[in-house]
């Protein structure tokens, strides 16, 4: 396998969307391909029409661009091995079907449901567990499609290994006679993707750790086919908040295009999904890293086996950490564009993006930027720090007035704003005495941005006018 091309796929259900278990899952079959100078495929599962929701091939398309994941052979692009639907590829299951057949290990299936049950319903009384082998016809009858079709196996102990978990083995109960086709004429998942992954000469698997289960009956499959086994690797779980429970979308987990929606960068989901589980390497203490950094580090025996939690909380100070590293101005431009247009104010960036972890938070803090387009209202009381006189707050309002009119408008900055108001206040019993009465003069609030910012955005005249208001 060392000499061959490296082959990764990621190959979802167009169920519904895409959360973010599937999307790590292409990231590490992703990462993998272009550190070994290989190829990455996308492959649509789309044999059970039954749960097939419509739009859902696009939607996990644009999931996958979304993050940065791009492949080299897809259903909207072509490749070497097309079609990339299974739904397209059913002569292929067919003609593999028909070799397992001829060679005597594969039989059409004659039971109907209700013989199948009263089979569980026996071994329910005898108290064993159902194997489909115990009760396998002596004499099948022809298959001719319509039937399901099933593998014949051979109970024995399998033993194989895993590039994460090390060498693993089953007992002889693991294997199963499965079924191969329905009736319906489309193949199960256990048949179809080891076909489809013998002709895209896939040659790493990486996948959820529910699947390890399944491995004896896949590995029954590939020896009756004659094939070589690609190489296994079965990531570990993401767990939610509580690190106790595997994520799922019945318990929260989202869609992921929900977090494009909510400004998060794609480069920050790219990192913080593939640190939930890998990190890169023993004295690498790196958290905030980049697409380009991640794949540089990628290892697959830095992939640990215990399940890791998804903490929103992370992601969003590394959504932040991102953010800082965008150039000015694109910073800027998206919180323009995030803002009410009456409040597309230049002035008041850096107030927003000291605020925020991701753009969505902007819609959050409007209420507290209303301070710099309209006159604030408060009740009086507000102005009092703590225990000092009103008049003594009258004096130190007049004070920061007088001192404030000497600065020229065009040297209304924050730092000469802070300079004057802080030589008054640094010799009060309290500076809170002075900055606190002018805060709430200038914003009508307790807390706020400090009043030195939003004196310098207020500007000489509309600060002095809101000071001369407070008093």
């Amino acid at each position: 396998m060392s000499s061959k091309k490296i082959v990764t796929r990621f190959a979802p259900s167009p169920t519904g969307f895409l959360h973010v278990g599937g999307v790590r899952t292409a990231i590490y079959a992703y990462l993998w391909a272009k550190k070994n100078n290989g190829e990455f495929i996308l492959r649509i599962e789309d044999t059970d029409k039954k749960r097939e929701v419509e739009g859902s091939i696009e939607h996990i398309m644009a999931s996958l661009k979304w993050v940065g994941v791009n492949w080299d052979a897809g259903p909207d692009i072509g490749g070497p091995a097309a079609p990339y639907k299974q739904s397209e590829r059913l002569h292929t299951y067919r003609e593999y079907a028909d070799i397992l057949v001829s060679k005597g290990l594969a039989y059409a299936d004659p039971y109907s449901e209700e013989e199948l049950q009263s089979f569980r319903k026996k071994c329910e009384e005898e108290k064993k567990a159902f194997r489909y082998r115990d009760f396998r016809p002596e004499n099948p009858p022809v298959w001719d499609g319509k039937k399901p079709l099933r593998l014949k196996t051979t109970p024995k102990r399998y033993a194989w290994h895993d590039l994460v978990r090390g060498d693993m083995e089953a007992g002889e109960d693991s294997v199963d006679d499965f079924i191969l086709m329905k009736s319906d004429g489309y193949p199960t998942y256990n048949f179809a993707h080891i076909i489809d992954d013998l002709l895209m000469n896939v040659t790493h698997i990486l996948r959820a750790d529910e699947f390890i289960s399944s491995i004896p009956n896949f590995l029954a499959l590939y020896e009756a086919l004659g094939i070589e086994r690609p190489e296994f690797v079965h990531l570990p779980p993401i767990l939610g908040e509580s690190g106790t429970k595997k994520l799922g979308k019945r318990d929260g987990a989202k869609d992921i295009l929900d977090y494009q929606k909510e400004g998060y960068l794609p480069e920050a989901m790219f990192n913080f999904l593939a640190l939930i589980g890998w990190n890169p390497g023993e004295g690498d203490n790196r958290e905030v890293m980049s697409p380009k950094e991640i794949l540089e580090a990628f290892e697959l025996d830095h992939i640990q086996i215990s399940g890791g939690r998804f903490n929103e909380e992370k992601l969003d100070w590394l959504n932040k950490e991102h953010m800082k590293l965008l150039p000015k101005e694109e910073i800027e431009r998206n919180i323009l564009q995030w803002l009410p247009a009456r409040m597309q104010d230049v002035r008041i960036v850096p107030i927003v993006f000291d605020r925020i972890s991701k753009w969505s938070d902007i819609a959050n803090l409007t209420s507290e930027l209303e301070m710099f387009f309209s006159t604030p209202n408060y009740d009086k009381k507000k102005l009092i720090f703590k225990d000092t006189p009103e008049e003594k707050i009258k004096q130190n309002i007049q004070s920061a007035i007088t001192a404030l009119n000497t600065l020229d408008s065009n040297d209304f900055t924050q730092e000469r704003v802070k300079d004057i108001l802080m030589q008054l206040a640094i010799v009060l019993p309290s500076k809170g005495e002075l900055l606190h009465p002018v805060r709430v003069a200038l914003s009508g609030l307790d807390k706020s941005p400090d009043p030195f910012i939003i004196a310098s955005i207020l500007g000489k005249n509309e600060t002095i006018s809101r000071l001369q208001k407070a008093l």
